[in-house]
């Protein structure tokens, strides 16, 4: 197996390599055989690395313990969706996935364009197949995912248990595809240059692949924050940690550039800009593999130190001299169409928009990188808190939030007073409804930040209801239909505009989970005995009982609490510990109880002989809500990302005439 899974990669690598060349002599006129055969050798990259999966996966299922990354990271006793995952648990396994994963969207990226932008496609392939060498070439030298031991190992260590977990499969492939899908834009940026081929065409080419990779960014995202959440045992699901805030950059900026985009497609400006985004985007894509993999941070998700960290900061450096190089000998053609007429106009809310989230993501790039910066000049690492990124993310996030409600709202080119009288008087009326509401109501004013997101939260979901009422309104007054046949109607016909809208409702919920879990949250800790009884936030856990077990693989321990509200019951809660004897390693089994306004969170933090437990206490208000936000962003970027019914007909029938080769 590992001959084979070897051999597989070298022949993708010498194919990759056949590609560009063949993709690079297509630049010339008269020559479509090269192209048609460079577009074949991506299709057979794609289909070797394929192969390589396969037998990767094989291996994984079979136990063949003759391969270091088996060996390493399954057992027996691991359920086969556990052993599947372990692919990406090791560092050349989830190359290897990086790998597939690129070869396979350059493979639909030539198959979706074989009859259209025939001018860039040469370029394009090169671009992908010299990122596609790059990986391979990394797994086929430096990280292989077929290293051999000699003898075989007799049994498996087992996965990590924190890995054991229904998050961890599906988390870090969510995230991948986020990543290497955002090859695809960066690709076409870069023929556009090439080719100066600088309209709209190369926008219209990238865009959906820019909403699917930013909506499997946010997913995965938030997958690994509920992961987190459940898993590692301290209360919370985000912490600022490097390598989330390395997920979490490129998600940012291409959120800037889906925005941004719609200026150059309406105005003819930002044109600049916009390849600009396209280039920050993917570079911190990759800056992500590199600090997961270079050992200079420190964090749970990391791989550690290893050899591949000065290789992927090398093609960091390749890539934005490379590409800022080419941006700027074709600066002359890019100026913009029209210039900005008013700071009161749809363009102007996106630019203000844009500069907001390119300046967090620099926040953000400066506090994960400061105790790297401050090791290197003072030789002493100086960390950064989470205080520095809460003060810095909250004022601009509230920004952002009440940008998504005006910017839907405000008219191209420049508005006038009586249009923005018209249009913002109700949700200005709603906030201060809201407001009021908070300070009579509830005691949501002892925290000002989540006070604001609320009456924010308010304001938005006034003014894109208000788009929806309008929009349904007159698609009823035409007949026909019903109100909710109406609605339908509205989206279905307007899908991007829509499905953005809905996206736009699902960052109100998450901010409204954000500003109650992390405004209201209430803890305690607690060292307990059988029949105690501790309170927090009007909640009290009763400890009844405790248990033990052992089974050949794991050893447990877990406490029987009460739950009450009151006199109440509410619930039993049975938090617990694992310990794991081929890893060796201990696991943190919390105890969850939901409702939709608040989780009860329990932690076993050590059990002792005598049944004498330490346990922690966490009431967190309104965290539902966040997983809710997941399901409407995700719901919302499909709407968007769908193609019109009678786009996919004529792209089907009618090649792009302007974008055909020369014979």
């Amino acid at each position: 197996m590992s001959l084979l899974g070897r051999a597989l990669l070298l022949l993708a690598l010498a194919v990759a390599v056949y590609a560009v060349v063949m993709a690079v002599g297509a630049t010339r006129p008269g020559r479509r055989t090269w192209q048609r055969s460079a577009e074949t050798g991506v299709y057979a990259v794609f289909a070797l690395t394929s192969a390589a999966m396969v037998a990767m996966f094989t291996a994984l299922l079979t136990n063949d313990y003759s391969l270091r990354n088996v060996a390493d990271y399954t057992s027996e006793s691991l359920p086969i969706y556990f052993k599947l995952s372990s692919l990406w648990a090791s560092q050349a396994g989830s190359l290897l996935l990086w790998t597939w994963l690129l070869t396979l969207f350059s493979a639909i990226a030539v198959y979706t364009n074989r009859a259209r932008n025939r001018e860039l496609m040469p370029v394009v392939v090169a671009v992908l197949m010299g990122i596609a060498i790059f990986f391979t070439g990394i797994v086929s030298f430096v990280a292989s995912p077929f290293e051999s031991l000699s003898p075989a190992a007799a049994e498996g260590r087992g996965l990590n248990p924190l890995l054991q977990n229904a998050y961890m499969v599906a988390h870090p492939p969510m995230l991948y595809i986020g990543y290497v899908a955002l090859s695809v834009p960066f690709a076409f940026a870069m023929a556009a240059l090439v080719t100066r081929r600088l309209d709209t065409v190369w926008i219209t080419s990238v865009r959906r692949w820019t909403i699917l990779s930013w909506l499997f960014l946010g997913v995965g995202i938030l997958l690994g924050s509920r992961w987190a959440y459940h898993e590692l045992g301290w209360g919370g699901y985000w912490a600022w940690d490097p390598v989330e805030n390395a997920a979490l950059m490129p998600w940012l900026v291409a959120t800037a550039f889906l925005h941004s985009v719609m200026v150059q497609e309406r105005r003819g400006m930002l044109k600049v800009w916009n390849i600009l985004l396209v280039i920050m985007t993917f570079t911190l894509a990759i800056f992500g593999t590199f600090l997961t993999r270079s050992g200079i941070v420190v964090s749970v998700h990391a791989f550690g130190e290893s050899t591949v960290g000065p290789m992927f900061l090398g093609l960091i450096v390749v890539l934005l001299v490379g590409s800022l190089g080419l941006l700027v000998t074709r600066l002359p053609l890019l100026r913009s169409e029209h210039s900005l007429e008013s700071f009161l106009s749809r363009e102007a809310v996106f630019l203000f928009n844009n500069v907001l989230l390119v300046g967090l993501t620099f926040a953000v790039f400066w506090g994960t990188m400061f105790p790297v910066l401050s090791e290197a000049v003072r030789d002493r690492r100086q960390t950064v808190g989470q205080g520095f990124f809460d003060q810095v993310s909250m004022p601009i996030g509230i920004a952002l939030l009440v940008l998504t409600g005006v910017g839907p709202l405000i008219p191209w080119r420049k508005a006038s007073a009586s249009q923005l009288r018209r249009r913002f008087t109700t949700p200005l009326v709603v906030a201060a409804l809201a407001g009021v509401a908070l300070a009579l109501l509830t005691d949501a004013w002892n925290s000002f930040w989540a006070a604001v997101i609320f009456m924010a939260g308010a304001f938005v979901v006034a003014c894109i209801s208000g788009e929806f009422w309008r929009g349904t309104k007159v698609r009823y007054a035409l007949g026909g239909v019903s109100w909710p046949g109406a609605a339908v109607q509205l989206v279905a016909r307007n899908r991007r505009r829509y499905g953005g809208y809905l996206v736009h409702l699902g960052i109100v919920v998450l901010f409204i989970g954000f500003a109650g879990s992390k405004g209201f949250a209430s803890e305690g800790d607690f060292i307990m005995r059988q029949g105690d009884r501790a309170t927090v936030a009007g909640y009290t856990v009763v400890y009844e009982s405790a248990t033990r077990s052992r089974t050949e693989h794991v050893g447990s321990v877990a406490v029987r609490m009460g739950l009450f509200k009151g006199s109440e019951r509410v619930g039993t809660m049975s938090p617990g510990r694992n310990f794991y004897f081929a890893s060796e390693q201990p696991s943190t089994e919390v105890a969850i109880n939901t409702t939709a306004s608040r989780d009860v969170y329990l932690v076993l933090g050590a059990l002792n002989e005598a049944g004498e437990a330490r346990i922690s206490v966490f009431i967190n208000p309104l965290v539902a809500w966040l997983w809710v936000a997941g399901f409407i962003v995700a719901l919302g970027g499909l709407i968007a990302a769908w193609p019109p019914r009678r786009s996919r007909r004529q792209e089907a029938a009618l090649p792009e005439a302007t974008s055909r080769t020369t014979a």
